[in-house]
């Protein structure tokens, strides 16, 4: 027996996917992580990090544990995903917001959108003053920026158009406080302009 199979568990490939970002309930190591929770904790928690499991959403993924100053241990490096791009964020979490919150809608689990229609809300949440040419002509770059951290999925893509799936991990990073401050934040930055 080598030592791989010596010192793998059951719930180890769900602990690798998790380090690599969220698990949705449709991966392959969903079940374990949900019958595993407590070990997975366990294991992880010794590297400074929670496991955090949405069962009702459908995602779990790994927090850094913080000490009182705000500080961690570094294993997740903080990225700044600019002003741009956290416009398009705080849409993307408006819509999925009023998308859950609409009575017709509770069959649908998943909030699909095109890029098309990303456009359309971005520019009825823009204010007047804000750069509107310059932000839709570069909105391509921040929606492919917002894929590449998670919270957007490539469903399928058809002529000029593209659909997306809203990914639920957005609702973890992108809270309603953070919601709300953001808006009064670009109001404030279009006031000083």
């Amino acid at each position: 027996m080598n030592s791989l199979e010596k010192n793998i568990k059951p719930y180890s490939k769900a602990i690798v996917k998790l380090l690599k970002g969220s698990v949705e309930r449709n991966a392959t190591v969903w079940e374990d992580i949900v019958y595993y929770q407590l070990e997975i904790q366990e294991y992880v928690s010794q590297i400074g990090l929670e496991l955090i499991v949405k069962k009702n959403e459908g995602f779990a993924f790994l927090k850094q544990f913080e000490d009182s100053e705000g500080n961690t241990l570094g294993l997740v490096t903080r990225r700044q995903i600019g002003f741009e791009t956290s416009i398009v964020l705080v849409v993307l979490r408006q819509i999925l917001e009023e998308f859950d919150s609409n009575p017709t809608q509770f069959q649908v689990f998943e909030k699909f959108i095109s890029d098309a229609e990303i456009k359309e809300e971005v520019e009825l949440f823009l204010p007047e003053k804000f750069n509107r040419v310059k932000f839709l002509k570069e909105l391509d770059g921040y929606i492919k920026k917002i894929v590449e951290l998670g919270y957007l999925s490539e469903v399928n893509k058809k002529d000029n158009e593209t659909k997306y799936q809203i990914k639920r991990i957005i609702k973890e990073k992108v809270t309603l406080d953070v919601l709300k401050e953001f808006k009064l934040k670009l109001q404030d930055y279009v006031e000083s302009i």
